[in-house]
């Protein structure tokens, strides 16, 4: 039996980051490690590293302690310093999943004052999107992840 994929309502979150788009950009992706939260893994191991291959068609994945590697998903469009899109093939159980269609995009927009806007939509295509989408929309969701990222984006000015 095939499982019927449901389109839910997109996560959209947003964040001023001090600092310039370029930077903003390369701290969301070649320094994504330095604020991916350990606890945020879906891997059997402990999470050693998160990585975002900075390339179309690039894997965006977590690194085990044990040296096993887990896919989160693919880069879909690279267009640095403005834009990416990550494909997104983990379910509500938070297991890898090749039959969820989501994807996440990023958005980048250089502001006055030496700030970025940074723009992030999740938009969920999964037989389970109403539970990924209340999964990424809570307390400890993309929310939280932008705040722990926009504070590394300032250390690094």
């Amino acid at each position: 039996m095939t499982r019927q994929l449901i389109q839910a309502a997109p996560v959209r979150k947003r964040i001023r980051v001090k600092t310039c788009q370029a930077r903003a950009f390369e701290v969301f992706v070649t320094r994504f490690d330095s604020w991916w939260p350990r606890t945020h893994h879906i891997g059997n191991a402990e999470m050693k590293e998160a990585v975002i291959e900075p390339q179309p068609g690039g894997r965006w994945y977590e690194k085990g302690k044990d040296g096993s590697q887990c896919e989160w998903g693919r880069v879909l469009v690279w267009e640095p310093p403005s834009r990416l899109v990550l494909s997104w093939t983990i379910n509500s159980a938070f297991q890898p999943d090749k039959t969820v269609q989501s994807e996440v995009e990023v958005r980048f927009t250089p502001e006055s004052g030496h700030e970025t806007l940074v723009e992030l939509e999740h938009r969920i295509c999964a037989a389970d999107s109403e539970a990924i989408h209340a999964a990424v929309d809570s307390p400890r969701g993309w929310g939280a992840l932008l705040d722990m990222y926009s504070a590394a984006a300032a250390r690094t000015v």
